[in-house]
């Protein structure tokens, strides 16, 4: 069994924020399948750093705004 990353994005509300942009849009533009966009999506497959700045591209924002990776620190306070 695969073990969810830890890393949350917000690409499923980014792509309802750019015209409704379907998964399969999105894996075209990124040049990877609908699966792989799917599983990036759901926090099953963190992508390569590549990809993740490709993904921060078609949307037009930062790197930080697609993807957060939690501080372990926080949940200590």
């Amino acid at each position: 069994m695969v073990k969810p990353t830890r890393v949350t994005n917000r690409i499923r509300a980014l792509r309802f924020a750019h015209d409704e942009m379907t998964q399969a849009e999105l894996a075209e533009r990124l040049g990877v399948t609908r699966q792989t966009v799917i599983a990036i999506e759901q926090g099953r497959y963190s992508p390569s750093l590549e990809t993740a700045f490709q993904i921060a591209r078609v949307f037009k924002v930062p790197l930080d705004e697609v993807f957060q990776y939690p501080d372990p620190q926080e949940g200590t306070k």
